[in-house]
């Protein structure tokens, strides 16, 4: 009797979260019963409000799309309202693209036009914005045209409207072609050439293809677009002329085969913002945004066996490894590169193996290994240059300067090769990391370097690099070398690597090298400064 009367209360108290459910349940269905007209919308007859008047889509190339870009609107009233049309101007003419608040629209006015769109009062949505134009479809265009168009905002008298405009340029494309193959498959060109330089024609897996003889000219009357890598063949070289504007769609680059060449004669700018005399190579995006990147894009590769490689007065930013020089130590003229900035790599500002580099007037910053490495020996002779790291994007493991004349493979086999010189004159080397030069030896190869009248930083207070390459008093290997002082850059982290006449620079360098001007062109005094510029008055 006692199991019954505890099990029927037992139920009866089961009961109780059941019938508190039901009345919870019957209370928010009558909660909103009751405001069901708040959520009823009517004709918008309010004033909307928008987070800009005209949405400017930066400068994109022809035919390449563009970054996507937002315009908020709000609903500045207590009422829900039903916007009943947002579209572009030239509706399904236009070639602007757009999604609002997560709609795309359907049919042919897909991204065009919308119809009866609900905004909640005191709320707002987003509108993206997007455009790919073809400059040849545009009247009166040159290499550049504005294209214009608006979004408008309901209909009649309560119309409003938001400006849209992007400036749109005109270039040569380079790309590799696109073919159905035997098993119906699109596949995109890869090259074949001598990678090893055995004399035999190898097929890799490199997307891209050769230059025409017609194509060997970058000149400056429009921007280059390069997709893929353009590889330039056996016997030929690529000329580029000064003011040219070379770019790279993402994993791009140049390639520079055995026995070919890559000849850049960019010129000194008086403008210093607009560079007209000097050779740009970056990525393609010429959104704001994408101004340092690093990583848009890969490399320019002189390939062993490749020659008389010649750089002046370019800039080469925002890529995975500025400069990749394979190869050819002997030849002095493997890689000449004077007055000459490499910005924003994620990788490597020039990375040489067993090469031969020589360079004056070089400046390194921002990249996410090595400012320079001479990898697996070789020649290095290096001047008045500024070779500095102030990469901030992720933890970095290398110094500034990295030498060592070893690799290791896949399978741990170790191959050394004489670093027959390494020689460093006139250079600030600095960062934001400690130490800044790491000199990786194997004592049973030749380990020749030497820096002269540069500003190193080097600070190892607990003694963990160890050997002779890292004794600062011996005169043979570091002489008149200042260590550990602040060079007092204008803006590093910007890439403005001028020094003020306060810098323990000033006036510390000897006279060297072929050029009596700075990456500026000004005139080197008989006790030039150290680094790629002399120094000036901050104020």
């Amino acid at each position: 009797m006692n199991n019954t009367k505890n099990n029927s209360t037992r139920a009866n108290l089961d009961a109780v979260p059941n019938l508190m459910y039901i009345i919870i349940a019957a209370i928010l269905i009558f909660s909103w019963s009751s405001c069901r007209s708040d959520m009823e919308f009517s004709i918008s007859t309010v004033r909307l409000e928008f987070s800009k008047d005209t949405v400017y889509l930066d400068t994109v190339f022809t035919n390449i799309g563009s970054s996507t870009y937002t315009l908020k609107v709000y609903n500045p009233s207590n009422e829900n309202i039903l916007i009943p049309s947002i579209k572009l101007g030239n509706e399904e003419l236009s070639n602007y693209r757009l999604n609002v608040d997560g709609l795309t629209g359907s049919g042919t006015s897909s991204g065009k036009v919308f119809e009866n769109v609900e905004l909640l009062a005191r709320d707002s949505m987003y509108v993206f914005i997007e455009t790919t134009v073809d400059i040849q479809t545009l009247v009166n265009n040159e290499n550049q045209f504005l294209y214009e168009d608006e979004i408008k905002f309901g209909s009649g008298s309560e119309e409003q409207s938001v400006a849209l405009i992007t400036l749109v340029k005109d270039a040569y494309f380079i790309y590799p072609q696109r073919y159905t193959n035997t098993n119906g498959e699109v596949v995109t060109e890869t090259l074949s050439f001598d990678s090893d330089g055995d004399g035999t024609i190898e097929d890799t897996t490199i997307q891209g293809r050769f230059l025409t003889d017609e194509e060997l000219n970058f000149n400056n009357q429009k921007p280059y677009v390069i997709y893929g890598y353009a590889a330039v063949g056996s016997g030929k070289t690529l000329v580029v002329d000064a003011g040219a504007r070379i770019h790279f769609h993402a994993n791009s680059g140049l390639l520079i085969t055995n026995n070919a060449s890559m000849e850049v004669n960019g010129m000194h700018s008086n403008d210093s913002d607009l560079l007209e005399g000097e050779v740009i190579f970056e990525g393609d995006r010429l959104e704001p945004s994408f101004e340092n990147r690093p990583g848009q894009w890969q490399t320019i590769w002189l390939m062993e066996g490749s020659h008389s490689n010649y750089f002046n007065y370019c800039t080469i930013k925002n890529g995975t490894v500025g400069v990749l020089s394979d190869g050819n130590p002997s030849d002095p003229n493997k890689l000449q590169i004077n007055n000459s900035k490499i910005f924003n790599h994620s990788n490597f500002g020039i990375l040489g193996r067993a090469t031969s580099v020589i360079g004056e007037n070089l400046v390194i910053n921002n990249v996410g290994q090595s400012a320079f490495a001479g990898t697996y020996g070789g020649k290095y002779n290096i001047s008045n240059s500024t070779l500095v790291n102030y990469w901030n994007n992720s933890f970095r493991q290398f110094p500034s300067v990295f030498l060592n004349n070893y690799i290791i493979d896949q399978e741990q086999t170790v191959y050394t090769n004489a670093l027959q010189e390494a020689n460093f004159t006139n250079c600030i080397i600095y960062g934001n990391d400690n130490p800044e030069i790491i000199l990786d030896k194997l004592d049973s190869e030749v380990f020749n370097f030497k820096f002269l009248n540069c500003l190193i930083y080097f600070d190892d207070p607990t003694g963990f690099f160890e050997g002779d390459q890292y004794d600062l008093s011996n005169n043979t290997l570091y002489e008149n070398v200042i260590i550990n002082q602040d060079p007092l850059f204008l803006n590093p982290t910007e890439n403005q690597l001028q020094i003020p006449e306060e810098s323990p620079a000033n006036g510390a360098g000897i006279p060297f090298g072929i050029l009596d001007t700075d990456i500026t062109n000004s005139q080197r005094g008989p006790n030039p400064d150290i680094g790629a510029y002399e120094s000036i008055n901050f104020n």
